[in-house]
């Protein structure tokens, strides 16, 4: 053993969104830890992902609120946009989280921060630059990255993913986006309201993990905004042009060309495991991610794997959860299992669409005997005094009340979706939602009114008005 052997409680390999939970959590609860690190830290969410795409979603909001202003009896002419100052904006938010997600902060925490790319030697002890490291029990959180789809000439045309995207100074004038799913929806619409052409190529539908009822109303959003939306379109080849980039696609059988000056790859992502040499440590794996348990553990129980490594839901907050669950486990050996019944999730293009729970598909799969209640955003008041009446909430029940689900598609929809998560993870009933006194005029209200639609035929029946007619006799 050389002098550049650690041994240590835990290390966690990768610096990401579940990586920095449990290294954080792991080091305050007075464990001895060590966090492997090759890139940069705060991984995806911060860098390439959630935080960025949200500053440029809110910059392109911007943009686009001259075109509505009308409608309020205030105009102004289109705005002038600077795309160089729209990418400083998008880099100063990052900025300004960096800090904490820095191997500043985290070695003020006491973790041992050690930047160089992980692989296992053997079951127990993982080589990271020229450090060995021999850890009572390892996590890997190496996360994912955007799947370069197997399209013919696709290694010979210059290609952005979401990666490099937020490292454009200038705006794409036609951007074509391959994969219409939260990621190209949400930065086709960005684009689009910042002065970009755009196509959005899709091999199925857009948004296919949600309600297509409430992808609709977002699929008539995004064509409105003039967003060329290609669904059922195979991508057969690509290739250099003039202009920049060619794709030829398949739609209905017919062949057709499109033309860009840039090309967003969003057609999914893999888990980021290649050079972990995981053979090595007894890690089973496959395409998708890590095989593991209930309590996130791998086929080697000393190795637990959270977040997007594991090819289950890709969110940070789900890696924030599966840090949890590790800590427990690893730390305290506590019996921890994860439960995905109330995982919520949020497509942040505007208007919003938000989930969580089951949905109609998945009660009709799971055949559970269910009621669906609906309440249209366009019988709120709130939302006819900001002119945003598209949109809608759509509930799962069990026959008896029990909360299954929701779904909601509108504005602020993401911030709606919270009481019904707690309404999950509590197991309450649809009635303990109608009692609620929402304040007004709030969005807020169609929980409540979609939750009282629940009892409206009951309560509107002939026998209460019988029974209303009766008592009123007795004066």
């Amino acid at each position: 053993m050389g002098n550049n052997t650690i041994k240590t409680d835990i290390c966690v390999i990768g610096g990401g969104s579940a990586g920095l939970s449990i290294a954080a959590g792991a080091v305050q609860m007075g464990a001895d830890t060590v966090l492997v690190e090759a890139g940069k830290m705060g991984g995806d969410c911060l860098n390439y992902g959630c935080v960025p795409s949200k500053a440029l979603l809110t910059a392109g909001k911007v943009a686009r609120t001259w075109k509505k202003s009308s409608q309020f009896g205030v105009t102004y002419t289109k705005p002038e946009v600077d795309f160089h100052k729209v990418h400083d904006h998008v880099k100063a938010v990052i900025a300004d989280i960096e800090p904490h997600d820095s191997v500043e902060r985290f070695e003020s925490l006491g973790v041992t921060v050690i930047q160089a790319p992980g692989a296992f030697v053997d079951g127990k002890t993982l080589k990271a630059g020229d450090v060995t490291i021999q850890a009572r029990r390892f996590v890997i959180a190496t996360g994912s990255r955007a799947m370069i789809p197997p399209i013919e000439g696709i290694g010979d045309v210059p290609f952005l993913t979401n990666e490099s995207v937020f490292d454009l100074t200038d705006l794409p004038k036609k951007i074509i986006i391959v994969g219409g799913g939260p990621i190209g929806c949400e930065l086709g619409q960005a684009f689009r309201n910042l002065g970009s052409e755009v196509s959005i190529v899709e091999m199925a539908t857009i948004m296919p993990k949600d309600d297509p009822e409430l992808v609709s109303v977002i699929r008539n959003r995004l064509e409105d905004d003039g967003i060329s939306l290609l669904e059922q379109t195979k991508v057969l080849a690509a290739r250099k042009s003039s202009e920049g980039v060619s794709l030829r696609v398949e739609i209905n059988g017919k062949e057709r060309e499109i033309a860009g000056t840039h090309l967003l790859l969003a057609a999914g992502r893999v888990p980021n495991l290649e050079k972990l040499n995981l053979e090595a440590a007894g890690i089973r794996y496959e395409r998708q991610g890590i095989t593991v348990d209930q309590g996130l553990r791998t086929s080697n129980r000393k190795v637990y794997a959270a977040g997007d490594v594991t090819g289950g839901y890709q969110f940070t907050h789900m890696a924030a959860y599966d840090a949890g669950i590790i800590i427990r486990s690893a730390l305290f050996r506590l019996p921890a299992k994860v439960s995905y019944n109330a995982v919520p999730w949020v497509t942040y293009t505007d208007p919003e669409l938000a989930h969580v729970g089951l949905s109609e598909a998945d009660a009709k799969k799971q055949n559970i005997e269910h009621k669906i209640l609906n309440w249209s955003f366009a019988d709120n008041d709130r939302a006819r005094a900001e002119r945003r009446t598209e949109g809608k909430i759509k509930v799962i029940t069990t026959l008896k009340g029990k909360i299954l689900g929701a779904s909601i598609v509108g504005l602020q929809a993401g911030e709606l979706i919270l009481p019904w998560g707690v309404a999950l993870s509590k197991g309450l009933k649809i009635g303990d939602m109608a009692n609620v006194i929402a304040p007004y005029p709030t969005l807020s209200e169609v929980s409540k009114r979609v939750a009282g639609s629940y009892y409206t035929e009951s309560l509107f029946s002939d026998r209460v008005k019988k029974v209303v007619r009766f008592l009123a006799k007795f004066g």
